[in-house]
């Protein structure tokens, strides 16, 4: 067994959220998926990938536990519900139920969405 067939050993993930961060680039990497070439599979940008450590994202949480072979809530047990479901509210994402877009206020608030998915290739 290669130490990329190995499973996660969870006891020695660290529980403070930078050291936990490194950890989980660490592991990503002894299994073959760098965060860089993760965002790359995920046609995002690295800078997208790095922002899961201080902000919740729940598409590339659940991305990196699958390449890990865990559940999300198991690398972040602070931003998921037992049940499988995202512990938090964020306007504008489908696991919220607040029609943030559907007021005025929303409308002219000057609010301009910022993509983190890469658009074009470079060549």
């Amino acid at each position: 067994m290669n130490i990329a067939e190995k499973p996660l050993d969870l006891d020695q993930m660290p529980s403070d959220p930078a050291q936990r961060w490194e950890w989980i680039k660490y592991q990503l990497r002894i299994h073959g998926c760098p965060p860089a070439e993760l965002a790359r599979q995920l046609g995002i940008t690295d800078r997208a990938i790095r922002a899961v450590k201080r902000t919740p994202y729940p598409r590339i949480e659940r991305a990196i536990a699958l390449k890990l072979g865990v559940e999300p809530m198991q690398l972040w047990p602070e931003r998921w519900n037992q049940d499988g479901s995202p512990n938090r509210r964020r306007p504008n994402r489908a696991e919220s139920t607040v029609s943030y877009h559907s007021t005025e206020q929303a409308k002219n608030s000057g609010y301009v969405p910022v993509s983190h998915r890469i658009t074009a290739r470079r060549g």
